[in-house]
């Protein structure tokens, strides 16, 4: 059985204090769909800032997968190389 690939989540200041200040997390996963469930399981408070009840990421937050929007390929289910980075950007407003 193959080892699923190391990656990074990057995390923004806003969602720091969600995970105890962390700029950055490793874990390991095949797609972003498993690494968003890691991090429900590791620091369900980041997940339901990124996530709403049904898994789905919030409309107001973007993923990457290094430099490509989740949306422009697989969505939650873009597959991970080990490597990968997944940066989590909630949209900024202001006037």
């Amino acid at each position: 059985m193959a080892s699923l690939p190391a990656i990074t989540v990057r995390l923004p200041g806003p969602l720091r204090s969600c995970c105890d200040g962390a700029s950055e997390l490793s874990l390991s996963a095949a797609s972003v769909r498993a690494a968003l469930e890691t991090l429900e399981s590791r620091h369900p408070r980041l997940h339901k800032s990124i996530c709403d009840e049904t898994g789905a990421v919030r409309r107001h937050v973007n993923v990457f997968v290094n430099s490509s929007h989740v949306r422009d390929h697989q969505g939650l289910d873009t597959p991970l190389a080990r490597g990968d980075v997944i940066t989590i950007m909630p949209a900024v407003s202001g006037g």
